[in-house]
């Protein structure tokens, strides 16, 4: 299993920019370090889905009839060769999930009753040599983590008990036959190590697992991995073991963290015409859904491909409604900005437009729990951040634009007026080619402020992150 930092569920610290030294932005935009998470429009029900694209309705557009902001929708490939395929976009709707509570106090009648029924339903059913029997590393019946769990299953089957019942009593069968105590200690290799992994959390507090799907373009991989039906079957297991371990170091107590954020990266996906591939996926796809309901809190797919259509509405049959409505999709150049609305981007990887290196040693000076300020760059426009240092120091800092396609200068001016500003950075064109990062630092020997400038020429609003670090230094 590939982690790659924290594996404690423990809640990032707040996300807001430090106020020593001040900093702020010389043009009128408002600074939104962390904007509250947008509705997101996950797909329908309809077991048939229309060829044409979805009609925006009156209110999702704006007032010039363009598209609102809030809509996330499939954005298809420029290709022209596809472009009949590309008019094929997953329908939206205004369903959204939201995540329940699991304090027995913020339980209605009905659902707390359902809930005693289930626990009496199991302490009859379990054999007395099945006491310490356990699911997911904890022990049944023993303290309040079993209502927790119990929940899960209860909202799983609609609050009906005995469905609730059978659904658990063949989970605690389907571990025992696939023997996942002993699964745990397998050593079933490091190759699928970058096809799913867990880093950072979402904005509340849910580990992020990523699942890298474009990994699998790498036949000697591919075939490794789905070749012939023992290498699925490992596969499947290697697949369990991940999940396993990933749980349990959830909190299970009421209030606590006990779900996890799905990221599905679909850039360069294999897609569905891999045989294969379609097996596992609809294998591991059952067998998830009967064993571990409720332990996704959101499922974002970004880089989605005009293909994923198909894909879709071959899964779709075994999904549940619930499973759906929290389903998220993105086209390549949404899926940034939709990343963000749901993990703070000093929590997202590199790769994915954030600023967390963990991958890397890029720059020791900054973790993952450094916090990040975002701020929009309207089109041709120049965006100044201006930071009052009021001591010697040492500042550090690191800045990215989303695509760059801008130019990024940095100077120092002190505040004596007889004093000279000091070019720490000229304006130099960044290309979407370039480092995705860029990292320096100024030894302040004078009062005086740090001005960081993006000059945005192109027709598209970007989006600038940058944080920022005093370290102290003796003459």
């Amino acid at each position: 299993m590939a982690e790659n930092n924290n594996s404690n569920p423990t809640p990032p610290p707040p996300s807001s920019p430090p106020l020593t030294p001040s900093h702020q932005l010389t043009d009128s935009s408002t600074l939104t370090p962390h904007p509250e998470p947008q509705p997101e429009l996950p797909v329908t029900d309809q077991k048939e889905l229309s060829d044409a694209p979805p009609q925006p309705t009156e209110s999702e557009t704006d007032s010039k009839g363009n598209p609102s902001q809030d809509v996330v929708a499939v954005e298809p490939s420029p290709e022209p060769e596809q472009h009949h395929q590309q008019q094929k976009k997953i329908p939206i709707n205004l369903v959204s999930f939201k995540e329940e509570s699991n304090k027995l106090s913020d339980l209605s009648d009905s659902e707390r009753t359902s809930l005693d029924q289930l626990k009496q339903l199991l302490t009859e059913s379990i054999k007395p040599e099945q006491q310490q029997v356990s699911i997911y590393g904890v022990p049944l019946l023993q303290d309040e983590r079993t209502d927790v769990i119990l929940l899960k299953f209860l909202r799983a089957r609609d609050f009906k008990v005995k469905d609730s019942h059978t659904m658990i009593t063949n989970t605690l069968q389907w571990r025992k036959d696939f023997n996942i105590d002993a699964l745990l200690d397998e050593d079933l290799g490091d190759d699928l190590d970058k096809v799913v992994f867990m880093h950072g959390f979402s904005r509340e507090a849910h580990p992020v697992c990523y699942n890298v799907y474009g990994e699998f373009q790498n036949k000697e991989l591919y075939d490794k991995t789905f070749g012939n039906e023992e290498r699925r079957n490992t596969f499947l297991r290697w697949r369990i073991q991940f999940l396993e371990k990933s749980i349990r170091k959830l909190d299970f107590y009421p209030g606590g963290v006990n779900t996890v954020f799905q990221v599905n990266d679909l850039k360069n996906s294999p897609g569905p015409a891999k045989r294969e591939l379609r097996l596992a996926t609809k294998q591991a796809l059952q067998l998830l859904q009967d064993n571990y309901p409720e332990f996704v809190a959101k499922q974002v797919f970004i880089n989605v491909p005009w293909w994923y259509l198909a894909f879709y509405t071959m899964i779709n049959p075994f999904l549940t409604q619930r499973t759906k409505s929290k389903f998220v999709f993105a086209g390549p150049s949404k899926s940034p900005d939709t990343l963000f609305k749901y993990i703070s981007p000093e929590q997202v990887p590199v790769q994915y437009g954030g600023l967390s290196v963990d991958f890397c040693d890029c720059n020791p000076d900054f973790s993952i729990n450094d916090p990040t300020t975002e701020i929009p760059v309207k089109p041709t426009t120049k965006q100044t951040v201006e930071i009052a240092i009021y001591e010697k120091c040492i500042i550090v800092w690191e800045l990215r634009v989303v695509g760059w396609e801008v130019s990024y200068s940095a100077e120092f001016k002190p505040d004596a007026e007889d004093r000279y500003a000091v070019i720490i950075q000229k304006a130099t064109k960044m290309a979407p080619s370039d480092e995705p990062v860029v990292s320096n630092s100024f030894k302040v020997s004078e009062l005086g402020k740090l001005f960081l400038t993006v000059d945005n020429p192109t027709l598209k609003k970007k989006r600038l992150l940058y944080r920022f670090k005093i370290k102290p230094y003796s003459d």
